[in-house]
């Protein structure tokens, strides 16, 4: 049970930059596609109407010829011109708008496979109930913060969504016991980043959103794993991803302690800046929950 004090205003979920294509976007490349085709047949028409002439009558008989029917012959390549950009123009309309249709179907697919192996994850690990939709949403606003745009963005929500599925690889007698792991059980337990890149990382499309649930447990001075990366060698996803894993984890009550108040943690963060956690992030983070506590105050005085 999740105990901060400070309201998290309702935000909608960022739309998928790079996995979307706008209907407007296809038909704007379909036009500009079929007015370069057309200029280049307006220019090589008028090319092979000069060298016509000057083949038949000579330099200075083909610029009488083509003064005397300037009419006629502009008449046709116009007119064979604009037939060629309305037929180009809606080949290629028709064309992009079946691409943009099957990238839809493409992308709900790809929704819906990581929202169902989520909810796998939560069937298999009672710790992560609501956890993953939390952390999934402070990390996206907290990236956006800092500057993420675009895919870099949804690439961050769709690793944090993910950041716990190499857990799937981990055996049931460690990720539900009730006790304490013991150092064999830890061992095992913290190979679940290892379980997570040996899963995504055949799958193209979501070899871009591995930097979380590859690499969020390293920490800012190399303690971290699986790998013991340090300071801006650790990807910033997984940089800010950290912060906010702590923030939720510390915020929430456990079967062993119960839970920190928003001070405490804002505090532990700002003490291991340098330390465990990049020190930009923890600044940017802790701008953010501080802004919104005034947002809430002076929403209440209102």
């Amino acid at each position: 049970m999740v105990v901060s004090n400070v309201q998290r205003p309702q935000r909608k979920r960022p739309a998928h930059p790079v996995l979307t294509l706008a209907r407007r976007s296809v038909h704007t490349r379909a036009r500009r596609t079929a007015l370069a085709s057309t200029l280049v047949y307006l220019a090589v028409a008028a090319l092979v109407i000069v060298g016509a002439d000057i083949a038949a009558f000579g330099v200075a008989g083909a610029w009488a010829q083509f003064t005397a029917h300037l009419g006629t012959r502009l008449a046709f390549v116009l007119v064979t011109g604009a037939l060629i950009y309305v037929i180009v123009a809606r080949l290629l309309a028709s064309s992009a708008e079946r691409e943009r249709r099957l990238h839809t179907a493409l992308v709900e697919t790809y929704e819906h496979t990581l929202s169902g192996w989520t909810r796998a994850l939560r069937l298999r690990d009672q710790e992560t109930e609501g956890h993953s939709a939390r952390v999934t949403e402070l990390a996206v606003r907290l990236g956006a913060t800092m500057g993420l745009r675009g895919e870099a963005l949804e690439h961050l929500r769709q690793g944090a969504l993910l950041h716990d599925i190499g857990k799937i690889g981990v055996p049931d007698a460690i990720l539900r016991k009730p006790g304490p792991l013991g150092d064999e059980e830890w061992v095992e337990m913290r190979r679940h980043p290892e379980y997570a890149y040996a899963m995504l990382a055949p799958i193209d499309h979501l070899r871009p959103i591995l930097d979380i649930p590859y690499c969020h447990h390293e920490r800012w001075n190399g303690s971290g794993y699986p790998r013991g990366l340090a300071g801006e060698a650790i990807p910033l996803p997984a940089r800010i991803f950290a912060v906010v894993d702590v923030w939720d984890a510390l915020t929430s009550d456990r079967p062993y302690r119960k839970a920190w108040s928003d001070k405490q943690v804002l505090g532990y963060l700002k003490a291991h800046a340098g330390d465990l956690f990049d020190p930009a992030v923890v600044r940017a983070f802790a701008a953010l929950i501080e802004g919104e506590r005034q947002v809430v105050a002076l929403r209440r005085v209102a």
